[in-house]
């Protein structure tokens, strides 16, 4: 079956083209307009996503269209706002799903979720002595149901790591900051701030659903996941008797690490830990926002003459982000370059060429 994948669409294929190819419903939206009704929708696909709109008199003859179908559509592209933007003219389901490749359709992490599931149990090992921590670690890790999710989780529905194992990448991330800060800040509780920074988000395993759709689940919408967290892990702090001034600096950490009440945090950071934590966890998303939207761009032809670029729109960050030219880094020296091995240098002067 044709596919041309989305970022070929963004990047190469000029607006006002053709385009037929198969596609992830990602979101569909039945509207009424002044000419009739019409529908939005995000198309998806493993390399991004692409707002399209169905017009009337063909939006009326689409009856059901909802997140989670497969559609073959054809249709052209355009600039709407500063964002591309397609029109259908013609779509038709997918009558045996089961027959593509989901890889095509599913985001993943560049590293292998298990292998940074891995590096992860490593770290646990290398930088916790306090036993009751090092229990609680390796006990929620190892619980078969959290394990499975793990594997396949995004960290979010679509804001940062927004991929199967961008949980993972996320955990990691922040942890590995959080130990980094210790680092720089010796009088910050290493131990406590490394396990919050791998556990700060784990209620996103019952937040989001995942999969090809990975939209909120109910008990996500009502509670969310920093409330959810906290419930997950009451049991496995209990089981591992943790010091109960641990446990609730812990539980202190999760609740606060998005900062500020605006920004859903149930309580502000009280603890030079909590601030930490806030930090590492909003720089790691800023910096994986930045990533995606960069990778989005048109790739520059010479890397000596990379000009200032400005991403597409964030809708969430409120402005355009600006990829600049990097310092150039120090060229090695011709010499060094064409240095010979001794095995050469005793070639050459044997007259022999290999």
């Amino acid at each position: 079956m044709h596919r041309i994948c989305i970022k070929d669409i963004q990047k190469t294929i000029p607006a006002g083209e053709g385009i037929c190819s198969v596609f992830l419903v990602s979101s569909a939206q039945k509207s009424e307009g002044r000419n009739g009704p019409f529908w939005s929708v995000k198309l998806k696909d493993a390399t991004g996503v692409l707002d399209a709109k169905i017009w009337s008199p063909l939006s009326q003859s689409v009856t059901d269209l909802k997140a989670g179908d497969f559609i073959e559509v054809k249709g052209r592209t355009s600039l709407f706002r500063d964002q591309l933007q397609m029109t259908v003219e013609a779509l038709r389901p997918v009558e045996n799903p089961e027959h593509l490749n989901m890889g095509d359709f599913i985001p993943t992490s560049a590293v292998e979720p298990a292998e940074i599931l891995e590096q992860i149990e490593t770290l646990v090992s290398q930088e916790i002595t306090y036993a009751p921590w090092k229990d609680f670690c390796r006990s929620v890790l190892k619980d078969s149901r959290i394990r499975a999710k793990l594997l396949l989780a995004p960290a979010a529905k679509s804001v940062h790591h927004a991929y199967a194992g961008g949980l993972l990448e996320h955990m990691h991330s922040v942890a590995g900051l959080c130990l980094k800060f210790c680092d720089h800040y010796p009088e910050l509780d290493r131990q406590t701030l490394f396990v919050a920074g791998l556990f700060h988000d784990i209620g996103k395993l019952e937040e989001l659903s995942g999969g090809l759709v990975n939209d909120y689940t109910d008990e996500g919408k009502m509670l969310g996941h920093i409330v959810q967290g906290i419930l997950m892990l009451r049991p496995f702090l209990e089981k591992a008797k943790v010091d109960e001034k641990l446990a609730l600096h812990l539980e202190h950490l999760i609740l606060s690490h998005h900062g500020e009440p605006e920004y859903g945090a149930p309580r502000v950071p009280l603890s030079p830990e909590a601030f930490a934590l806030h930090y590492a966890d909003n720089l790691d998303a800023k910096l994986a926002q930045c990533r995606e939207a960069f990778a989005q761009m048109p790739a520059a032809e010479e890397e000596e003459d990379q000009g200032i670029g400005w991403s597409a729109w964030i809708g969430l960050l409120g402005r355009s982000l600006c990829k600049m030219p990097q310092t150039p880094k120090p060229k090695e020296k011709e010499n060094a370059k064409t240095k010979k091995t001794p095995k050469e240098k005793q070639c050459s002067l044997l007259g022999i060429t290999e």
